[in-house]
């Protein structure tokens, strides 16, 4: 009979993926579907912007491809990510660097 060690037990180095304190943030992505306009109607209904902040957010979308439009907790972006995605939106969350 053969006696073997103990194995030791490393903890798992789960970096930055636990890191529940950082924000999450939402971007629309750019698509060639949605008019400019309704893009803006979007942001101004579902995230109360003005016109003049709507307007830039949808601009920076359709010029640069993208833009972001909400932070917050992981439950909000995820609930702002299904409302877009409800009014035809292409939106996606990830955690601020």
């Amino acid at each position: 009979m053969t006696d073997t060690a103990p194995l030791e037990v490393l903890e798992p180095d789960l970096g930055e993926s636990t890191d529940t304190e950082r924000p999450w943030q939402v971007i629309v992505w750019d698509d060639p579907v949605n008019l400019m306009q309704y893009v803006t109607w979007v942001f101004q209904k579902l995230f109360g912007y003005s016109k003049a902040k709507a307007t830039h957010l949808m601009l920076q979308v359709h010029n640069d491809g993208k833009a972001i439009v909400s932070t917050g907790s992981r439950d909000r972006a995820e609930a702002d990510v299904f409302r877009l995605h409800e009014h035809g939106l292409w939106a996606t969350m990830e955690q601020q660097p």
